[in-house]
């Protein structure tokens, strides 16, 4: 599986497809090739997709440690583990200053498993920023 394959088979798709989404990708070529994937027609939040030996990882970041409201930070991290669980395929983590909610799949995940995996993940990011609100300025 490789980022180009995930894109083509994304691109292709439309609104008909048993997600009902259709998506826009763009390759990011660096040190590890990353796809960016847009829902079309959804709130902005892009999904970004890397492949190592033995995952898919897909992340949504959702905001910056300067958007927390200081003394709000703690009740807000008890507030993401306790939404961690019950949350489908994703979990939160944090890239250097930013929170993100993440899903990994196997490499040998079907292209459909990923599409479900991308979706899911972007419904979560809405989810939780809107749950999230009230601790962030």
């Amino acid at each position: 599986m490789n980022i180009h394959k995930i894109a083509t088979h994304l691109n292709q798709l439309d609104d008909n497809t048993e997600t009902g989404f259709s998506f826009d990708c763009t390759p990011i070529n660096g040190d590890i090739d990353v796809l960016q994937v847009e829902i079309v027609g959804r709130e902005e939040i892009p999904i970004f997709i890397s492949i190592s030996d033995n995952q898919i990882l897909c992340i949504a970041y959702l905001w910056g440690e300067d958007e927390v409201k200081a003394e709000l930070k703690t009740n807000m991290m008890d507030a993401m583990l306790e939404m961690n669980i019950p949350m489908p395929l994703s979990a939160f983590a944090k890239i250097e200053d930013k929170y993100v909610v993440f899903g990994a799949l196997s490499v040998n995940s079907s292209l459909d498993d990923i599409e479900l995996e991308i979706v899911t993940l972007s419904d979560n990011s809405l989810e939780v920023i809107s749950e999230m609100d009230s601790y962030l300025n």
